[in-house]
């Protein structure tokens, strides 16, 4: 069975990574990973006699102190039983992740329907390639720790279309905005699926990773920022720039509110001790009710036939959430919750502690990244390793993870929605890119370690 478990993963993984060979969208891979991985657990329900229940957890040996997985013991009508408690448990968690994810993403995209982000644009008057690079780049990092690092890689790569014509350069400052935009989502608790997941299932708290992460992450955008300032591809300025166009009160508004309303819930969470994702929803309703009142209009978003509820800011706005990434997301995670269940993850992160040190696994976990999806390799970690909470290893995790990625363009969501967007090819980012990322990446991990001496 564990081998069978292991192949669905491998052979799904596969279909993920080569989506745009087979022209099928990587969340139905994903959903048929979750759906075969259970039903090959409960086709096999007489015979599974360790199972990793989250109520029960590990059992320790009180001799030697030594953590191992609990026996499945009684009939069958009882094992159904606790696998049923288990399934429940973990598709309740990863279901608390994804309506807080989709409750970021709709107040994102309310921010964009009054076009609150091209507020920012109003703020870049430099003409000097290099100063743009220095402003766009440090705009991205802190950006990502409020929005994410995907939207606020969608995000300045619109607002640099209108300031940069040359298509060449705008590559440029494209790569550069990736790894921003994923340094920065790296030190924040809402500004990567990672680091989300990992603040929701207390692994980390909120002013913890901002205190470990902040000074790793800048260090790892700096650092490729520095070597940048030599190149020519900055010098000089920029050849045109479109005609200023007037910010809107409106947009300042709900640009400042939506910001403050995000930063808001982890502060909920710390003075409610409520979970994120209802902090989330709390600041979701406020910035509704904000958005109706400034469109003017009766508020209704419940009832589709109330005039003029198609024009509801709201209901855009969750008309265009990135439904495909969530369900993407629920079939990762509970694929894994699978495997976890089974003791799998855990006999693997008992293999590594034996014979490698963990420092490296986790460093080498963040250079995987940039190949496989880091939202699976954070998933099994946590199965893996038993630390408590806010451990340096948890921080090194979401480090690595976060900002790993940046090393080839396929390997973070920033890097392939930048990808589509200015039509950067593979090759054109790893000849380019990926050493200054690189550099940027182990020259983080120095400081984070330096830290903990």
């Amino acid at each position: 069975m564990v081998i069978s478990l292991l192949f669905v993963f491998l052979i799904g993984y596969v279909a993920i990574t080569l989506e745009h060979s087979l022209k099928i969208d990587k969340l139905v891979p994903a959903l048929f990973m979750m759906v075969l991985s259970w039903t090959i657990v409960y086709l096999a329900l007489p015979s599974i006699v360790l199972w990793l229940d989250p109520a029960q957890g590990l059992f320790q040996d009180p001799k030697c102190g030594q953590w191992s997985i609990p026996e499945l013991t009684g009939s069958i009508a009882q094992k159904r039983e606790i696998i049923d408690a288990t399934l429940l448990h973990h598709f309740g968690k990863t279901s608390e992740i994804l309506i807080f994810l989709i409750g970021a993403m709709t107040i994102v995209e309310i921010i964009d329907h009054f076009d609150g982000f091209q507020v920012f644009k109003s703020l870049i008057k430099t003409k000097s390639k290099l100063a743009l690079l220095w402003v766009i780049c440090i705009l991205a990092f802190f950006l990502s720790a409020l929005i994410d690092n995907l939207t606020a890689t969608i995000v300045l790569i619109s607002i640099l279309r209108k300031i940069v014509t040359d298509s060449d350069l705008r590559k440029w400052y494209a790569g550069f905005i990736i790894i921003a935009a994923n340094s920065g989502g790296a030190w924040s608790p809402i500004g990567d699926v990672t680091t989300t997941m990992l603040w929701m299932n207390h692994k980390v708290n909120a002013g913890s990773l901002i205190t470990h992460l902040f000074l790793p992450a800048i260090v790892s955008l700096l650092v490729p920022l520095v070597i940048a300032s030599k190149m020519k591809a900055f010098k000089g300025t920029i050849q045109h720039i479109n005609p200023k166009e007037k910010t809107k009160k409106q947009s300042v508004i709900i640009l400042a509110l939506g910001l403050f309303l995000i930063i808001l819930v982890p502060i909920i969470k710390m003075t409610t001790h409520l979970p994120p994702y209802m902090g989330m929803m709390f600041s979701l309703g406020l910035i509704s009710i904000i958005a109706e009142i400034i469109s003017k209009r009766a508020f209704s978003l419940t009832d589709m036939n109330a005039t003029p509820s198609h024009t509801s800011p709201t209901f855009k706005a969750l008309t265009k959430i990135e439904l495909p990434s969530i369900l993407f997301f629920l079939g990762i995670l509970m694929t894994i919750a699978a495997m976890e269940s089974m003791g799998m993850i855990y006999g693997f992160g008992v293999q590594i502690q034996e014979s490698m040190d963990v420092n490296l696994f986790v460093t080498l976990l963040g250079v995987a990244s940039a190949i496989i999806d880091n939202v699976p390799i954070v998933a099994a970690s946590m199965g893996m390793f038993q630390f408590g909470l806010d451990h340096e290893i948890w921080h090194f995790i979401a480090y690595a993870a976060g900002t790993g990625g940046s090393m080839l363009i396929i390997g973070s969501a920033a890097g392939v929605v930048a990808m589509g967007m200015e039509k950067i090819s593979f090759f054109w980012y790893l000849k380019r890119i990926t050493l200054l990322a690189a550099i940027g990446y182990f020259s983080g991990i120095a400081v984070f370690l330096a830290q903990l001496m």
